[in-house]
């Protein structure tokens, strides 16, 4: 027997320097950064003040065990909660895409050349798929001069 679809669970994302998190596991984050990284300095600071002859310098240690319990912190952060990026890669509509382009023609009067772009910039067109695309629409545009503005 096929169970009904249920709805998604309410989820609260927010976009937080350039990437896409959960609220509920942005504060467990930041508890679980707070107790390891002050766990590891008050641990270090505790082990290291008998040992190290100055009490500035367990300390100073015990601040560098507690910048990787940090990191630490950040580790274990990423393996308890997942991305929540949702990538959905679609194909834009081919006429939709020579619409814009007639649309860039129309309002600033040239797309330029193909030839005067870098290498770069031409193998991320490709990559898009949008070199040909430009290369019509310069095609078009070079006929339309060549016919005295007419297209």
């Amino acid at each position: 027997m096929q169970q009904p679809l249920s709805p998604p669970k309410k989820q609260n994302l927010y976009e937080v320097w350039g990437d896409t998190i959960d609220g509920r596991d942005l504060v467990l984050s930041i508890g679980i950064g707070a107790v390891v990284s002050l766990g590891a300095y008050f641990g270090a600071h505790y082990l290291l003040q008998p040992i190290v002859e100055s009490a500035q310098m367990a300390k100073t240690y015990a601040m560098l065990v507690g910048v990787l319990g940090c990191l630490g912190a950040g580790v274990i952060s990423a393996k308890l909660f997942p991305p929540k990026r949702d990538v959905q890669e679609h194909a834009a509509d081919p006429a939709f895409r020579a619409q814009v382009v007639a649309d860039l023609l129309k309002e600033y009067g040239s797309l330029g050349r193909l030839e005067d772009l870098s290498d770069e910039v031409i193998a991320e067109l490709r990559e898009l798929e949008l070199y040909d695309l430009f290369r019509e629409g310069q095609a078009r545009e070079e006929q339309a001069h060549l016919n005295g503005g007419r297209p």
